[in-house]
């Protein structure tokens, strides 16, 4: 049996760009993080579907857009204007599977993903 293709849900300030402490910093040019092409083009590569999350408003999302297709960060989904506070991944296991079906990951803010191991 082949492998199943993961999902990837990654938020972008303070993981993919170096987080600026708010709003109005979203329209200077952002820093993109150590080791983000590199994991981001390698989830790519293995058919992963990569779905970016964001607190950023929705009408941020033209220049959101703009500044990932800037730095050559390319992803399946964007999702704006989600709650700051912690984010809960909910999900079942299979039957007669002791494998977990979703794995939580917490960064370091503005860390990159050069210890990511996924």
């Amino acid at each position: 049996m082949s492998e199943m293709k993961k999902t990837i849900f990654c938020d972008i300030d303070g993981c993919i760009f170096k987080h600026n402490g708010n709003m109005s910093t979203q329209f200077i040019e952002p820093e993109l993080l150590p080791g983000v092409i590199e994991k981001i083009n390698e989830w790519d590569a293995k058919g992963y579907k990569i779905i970016l999350v964001t607190g950023r408003k929705k009408s941020m999302r033209k220049i959101t857009e703009e500044q990932l297709l800037k730095h050559h960060i390319f992803y399946d989904e964007l999702i704006m204007g989600i709650n700051r506070g912690e984010r809960i991944l909910i999900n079942d296991k299979k039957p007669n599977d002791d494998n977990n079906m979703a794995i939580a990951i917490n960064l370091t803010r503005n860390e990159g993903f050069k210890n990511i191991l996924i």
